[in-house]
């Protein structure tokens, strides 16, 4: 088969190698904007640097910091004042969107009565991830597939059983029933599919709607050298890795001279997006955010250094108990003793306003968010056509119905052969 028209990319010619290279070039340029994270930097560089940027986001109510977090085209326009190379982001971020009409989604969507244990969320993001693939031509290889919610939404679109990879057996059992209990011609087994012996079959189409990290990029890699015909990801979660500093997929990425070498807390950013998360979650996030600066004010007053204290992730409990509850829990995690009498209510103010400034400051660096992502996933695009593929790079869906919105779909072009180089 071959890609529909839209496998080109906006500005039609442009390669996908020139387009991760402007991409790189402007994020190396821009380090400063987006590596320090204000939450651990108090008052980053380029506050300094740039006053008047500084004092404008510091003006801003908090209804205007969400509208503009959610709208970063336009906050970009803003910043461009300041920041004039800012002016070309909207052509750096845009791609071709193959979004299905409503009718084509929802006859691709898994109905509500077959849906059982399916998110209603994932339930429209698995119909429209389907309705950007079809038609399937080939079997398809279900990659850490969970319940096999995405299997079963195939299976009305796909030749033959859809076989799923899942490496948690309860996740196994629960999907095979799920299938035998709707007869859908879906096969779950249980596999690790970071193990080395993996052999897979051959002519199947491999799918992953938001594999993560390490995971989805061995789908590309394994995938690829088994020759499957068809490729299809969603990628996501992309510093869940193994490496401290991450290395491009591609040779030609690879090879360029000023490849940016970001680390894993680097590509966390590109997945700090929460236009899905409901109202009370959001609230959860703000409080916890909130008593973390609050505490790391106080850690930075009692040692006597004034630097960041990572501490781990807290229990649930916490939340009902309170932030002077919290500060024990957090110190004693990180075996800082406390003072007999600490004023909470200062160092509770003080996090409340730190957390005002952060969320200014962070508008700046949530500008990067997309580059970065768009960055990795060109990376990827190059790196199948080193494989023999022809590739297509687009949204599936809206963004809110998932930021993770980007879908790799690659074809095997039949008579070129892959490059012949080792995997990072």
């Amino acid at each position: 088969m071959t890609l529909p028209p839209a496998a080109s990319l906006h500005h039609g010619a442009e390669s996908f190698y020139q387009r991760w290279q402007q991409l790189n070039d402007w994020l190396v340029q821009h380090q400063a904007f987006w590596q320090p994270a204000p939450f651990m930097t108090p008052q980053p560089a380029w506050t300094r640097a740039y006053p008047e940027l500084a004092a404008m986001l510091a003006e801003l109510t908090d209804a205007q910091c969400q509208y503009l977090d959610d709208a970063p085209v336009e906050l970009a326009a803003r910043v461009s004042r300041w920041v004039p190379s800012l002016e070309r982001y909207a052509d750096m971020v845009q791609l071709p969107e193959f979004l299905a009409s409503a009718e084509e989604a929802s006859d691709t969507t898994l109905p509500e009565v077959r849906a059982t244990d399916m998110p209603g969320r994932k339930r429209l993001q698995s119909g429209a991830f389907a309705a950007a693939l079809a038609p399937l031509e080939h079997p398809a290889l279900d990659w850490c597939c969970g319940k096999g919610h995405l299997s079963r939404t195939l299976a009305p679109l796909c030749p033959g059983e859809i076989q799923g990879l899942e490496w948690n057996p309860e996740l196994v059992r629960d999907g095979n029933r799920l299938a035998r209990q709707f007869g859908d011609r879906v096969s779950i087994e249980c596999q690790d599919v970071m193990a080395t012996d993996l052999v897979l079959p051959s002519r199947h189409h491999g799918v992953a709607l938001h594999a993560c990290g390490d995971l989805h990029r061995q789908l590309l890699k394994r995938g690829s050298e088994a020759g499957l015909p068809r490729l299809s990801i969603s990628p996501c979660c992309y510093h869940l890795t193994d490496k401290d500093i991450y290395q491009p997929l591609s040779e030609r990425a690879s090879g360029y001279q000023k490849t940016l070498k970001p680390g894993r807390n680097d590509l966390r950013l590109a997945v700090q997006e929460t236009v899905t998360a409901p109202a009370r979650v959001r609230e959860q996030t703000r409080l916890i955010s909130q008593w973390r600066l609050g505490f790391d004010g106080l850690q930075r007053f009692l040692r006597g250094h004034d630097e960041y204290l990572p501490v781990p992730s807290h229990p649930a409990r916490l939340l009902s108990e309170g932030f002077p509850a919290f500060c024990r829990w957090a110190a004693a995690k990180k075996h800082l003793e406390l003072p007999a009498r600490v004023d909470f209510d200062h160092w509770l103010a003080f996090g409340e306003r730190r957390l005002a400034e952060v969320r200014r400051h962070e508008l700046v660096r949530h500008l990067f968010r997309r580059p970065l992502e768009l960055w990795m996933v060109l990376d990827y695009a190059l790196f199948l056509e080193e494989q023999g593929y022809q590739v297509r790079l687009g949204h599936f869906c809206d963004r809110s119905l998932t930021p993770r919105n980007l879908l790799i779909d690659a074809v095997r072009v039949s008579g070129i052969q892959p490059a012949q180089h080792s995997h990072p």
